[in-house]
């Protein structure tokens, strides 16, 4: 709750016994100018899961635009938005057949500048999810491929390539998809015989790109004045860190995946990182910088260490950078501490924003992950029904004060929708429902995504809570999923709902994205993590027990009951708090 009320209204006694908060030095200081990207609020929305406007129990852009004003109620600077492209729909949007187009699910193209200008009259911008990577197998480029047969101008868009021994029966590398199984995938050529492999980094539908193809970066190009011109904020770029592979495709020693193994780190992997992939990112900022309105990138590239992250937004490159090394930090104070003021040193040393991230459409979400202590997960494996379930109240809890904390830490911040209504992962999901590759290409081993991308609740006693006029939905809404519906939240105080709209409109008013940040210490608190930022303290209690907060100072906002905190200058278990920080 936010309440201009003293902490120090607890007894003088008490106070005199509260251990020091000590400030450390200072950090990180604010970047010069106010450039919108370097503190913006972006809210994703997941389309065939937002709201479905026809009742084809898919999710649409007509559904979106109606629902702009509760967006905009949360004080939003961005909405980016997963791929609305024609696609055969493999991978949920992500293997796109037609980069310049709207995909008859989620409506027509007059729907998409519909969206863009509504968005724009609230003061939002549109992001445009890009799928460089890769395509579908459905796309023309990738049609013509096939057709045009071996050392054609048209496979060279593609990595095509003979396999090795007899008969070249063996696949051109030992490289393997992400979805599971082999990462080539072998053709049969006009004639009817088997012929050259193709690589797919994900499914076998999704054929990966040549970037070290003039003809490739040159499409591409076109397709980001396409969407500039009719009027997109940015582009988020998935998997940025795969578009270009070693020259020659050498086999590799590591995991074939390129996950790291002893000897064999992430930065190392032929399939990742390559460096000539930042000089499309600089032609792109070139691109972006001739449009009005400050465009942005923000790419997805999941590479380790931060310092080497810190290359995907030096100057001339993306504006943002995902920082997942925050999003798989478990719920423990020094392994937070650590992650964020290792992100302000990497950031800050290129002058770029470091970005906070709980949740998205890849992963579990927090207010599920948060339900377990100290168990470390594949994030985007999500959970299933034979696994052991998470604590949801306590998940739901955590998440809060995750959340909180989150949005008072310097640089930007990415919301996932949902997450706002105190969502958690539909852990008990059905087999006979899903639909994420990562699924079907392991048999089942591994349970993937769908968790996370069940359609949001939005009344509580209309069919399929809201999200669809007729009850229809292309995954099943969990039980219980009608006791978080928006309506239900929007006059309840105390709900998810209303904490997220608070925390948002105060980080605004006291320009929290663009603070500074220094560190207290508390060796008598150590499941205590407090940071000042500007002239406010930002405190996350990780224990299990209430804490006591720094005596005198007035209390702004917590995640936790307001009117005890008050009170007792205590911090509940799991929970956070903002105070004004009035000396030093």
């Amino acid at each position: 709750m936010s309440l201009p009320v003293d902490a120090a209204s607890a007894s003088d006694a008490q106070n005199e016994a509260l251990p020091p908060y000590a400030l450390q030095p200072v950090l990180h200081e604010p970047s010069a100018g106010e450039l919108w990207w370097r503190r913006a609020v972006i809210y994703q929305v997941y389309p065939r899961s937002f709201k479905d406007s026809t009742g084809s129990g898919m999710g649409d852009l007509a559904g979106i635009t109606a629902e702009l004003p509760k967006i905009a109620t949360l004080g939003v600077d961005a909405i980016w938005l997963s791929p609305f492209f024609p696609s055969p729909q493999r991978d949920a949007g992500y293997d796109v057949s037609d980069y310049r187009g709207v995909d008859p699910l989620f409506g027509t193209m007059e729907d998409a500048k519909t969206l863009i200008s509504a968005a724009k009259s609230f003061g939002i911008r549109i992001i445009i999810d890009i799928v460089p990577n890769h395509c579908s197998n459905e796309h023309a480029l990738f049609a013509a491929a096939l057709a045009a047969g071996p050392g054609s101008p048209e496979r060279a868009m593609f990595h095509f390539a003979d396999g090795r021994g007899e008969g070249g029966n063996t696949p051109p590398n030992n490289w393997s998809s992400l979805f599971g199984g082999s990462g080539w995938k072998r053709v049969t050529e006009a004639d009817g015989t088997p012929g050259q492999y193709y690589f797919h980094l994900f499914d076998a539908t999704q054929p990966d790109f040549n970037w070290r193809n003039p003809a490739v970066q040159e499409e591409f190009e076109q397709t980001l004045r396409f969407w500039l011109d009719a009027g997109a904020g940015g582009f988020r770029i998935d998997v940025a860190h795969a578009m270009f592979k070693k020259d020659g495709l050498p086999d590799w020693g590591g995991a074939p995946d390129g996950t790291p193994r002893p000897g064999f780190p992430f930065a190392d992997a032929p399939m990742f990182g390559q460096p000539e992939l930042h000089r499309v990112f600089a032609r792109w900022r070139e691109i972006c910088e001739q449009y009005p309105g400050e465009p942005v990138l923000c790419s997805e590239a999941n590479v380790r260490p931060l310092t080497r992250l810190a290359d995907w937004v030096a100057p001339g490159q993306m504006h943002q950078s995902f920082n997942f090394d925050f999003l798989r930090t478990l719920w423990d104070r020094d392994a937070l501490a650590e992650v964020i003021g290792d992100s302000l040193a990497a950031f800050d040393a290129v002058d770029a924003p470091t970005t906070w991230v709980l949740s998205n459409h890849d992963v579990s979400r927090h207010a599920t992950r948060f339900g377990y202590d100290g168990r470390a997960m594949d994030l985007g494996d999500g959970i299933g029904p034979r696994d052991p379930q998470p604590d949801a109240v306590l998940g739901r809890t955590r998440a809060r004060a995750a959340t909180v904390f989150m949005l008072g830490l310097p640089g930007g911040a990415y919301l996932y929708q949902g997450e706002e209504l105190g969502l958690g992962d539909h852990t008990t999901l059905e087999d006979a429902y899903r639909q994420d590759p990562t699924f079907l290409r392991s048999h089942g081993q591994r349970i993937g995504r769908d968790g996370c991308r069940v359609p949001i609740p939005w009344v509580h006693d209309a069919p399929a809570c809201g999200f669809s006029p007729t009850g229809n939905s292309w995954l099943p809404q969990p039980e219980g999923w009608a006791g978080f519906s928006r309506d239900l939240q929007e006059d309840d105080p105390d709900s998810t709902l209303n904490l997220y709209r608070r925390a948002l409109a105060l980080r605004s008013e006291l320009d929290l994205g663009l603070g500074s940040l220094a560190f207290y210490a508390n060796p008598q608190l150590p499941g205590v993590l407090a940071i000042r930022n500007g002239s406010t303290i930002n405190v996350l209690n990780l224990s299990g027990s209430p804490v006591p907060l720094p005596a005198g100072e007035p209390l702004l906002f917590s995640a936790a009951d307001g009117p005890a905190l008050a009170a007792t200058g205590l911090l509940g278990a799991n929970a956070a708090a903002w105070l004004r920080a009035t000396a030093g």
